[in-house]
């Protein structure tokens, strides 16, 4: 198994590519130690000294590291237990898979649903290729309120993605946004 790397806009973040499927739809984050129980793997990659946060996307898993440490000592133990686990055939999940999305619901009121569709089609795509996520949280008195994952979280772009990027596209697409802020 040949598992690739790539460098994120997030110089604390790595993404891994195991050339194969991470999940089947969705997104899991798991920001903390505690989060990643529901994951055998998220759980021992937390065991590596200077892990500090794991995040699975369609082909990639994502891992920040703590600021005391380089990826020349965290990649390789990294890099040995993402191969171990799809090697081995172990579940991603303990108790069945654990998603991320914000698909539109039939409670969505047309703004909302045109908002979520663009986050879906325009902006989640893009992230994705930098190891990341971007949830939609809410929408109240024109501000729309975004969860960033992965790589995007703690980014020192990701003011600038979410305000010329973002923000720009959905008040070209949907006047009623004014503004959009991070959760």
């Amino acid at each position: 198994m040949f598992i690739q790397t790539e460098e994120t806009p997030n110089p604390a973040t790595l993404k891994f590519l195991p050339g194969q499927p991470v999940m089947e739809s969705g997104t899991a984050n798991f920001p903390t130690q505690e989060d990643a129980a529901a994951s055998p793997l998220a759980g021992r990659l937390y065991e590596i000294a200077g892990v500090n946060g794991v995040f699975f996307g369609a082909d990639f898993i994502t891992v920040t590291k703590t600021d005391d440490q380089g990826w020349q000592a965290l990649k390789p133990p990294v890099l040995g237990l993402i191969m171990e686990h799809f090697t081995s055939g172990a579940p991603l999940f303990t108790d069945g898979d654990v998603v991320s999305a914000h698909t539109a619901s039939d409670e969505d009121d047309e703004l909302v649903a045109q908002i979520k569709e663009l986050l879906d089609t325009r902006v989640r795509p893009a992230v994705a290729q930098d190891g990341g996520d971007i949830l939609f949280h809410s929408f109240e008195e024109g501000v729309v309120y975004l969860h960033m994952q992965g790589a995007c979280s703690g980014c020192p772009s990701s003011t600038a993605t979410l305000k010329a990027g973002i923000e720009n596209m959905l008040r070209h697409f949907v006047p009623e946004v004014i503004e959009v802020r991070p959760v």
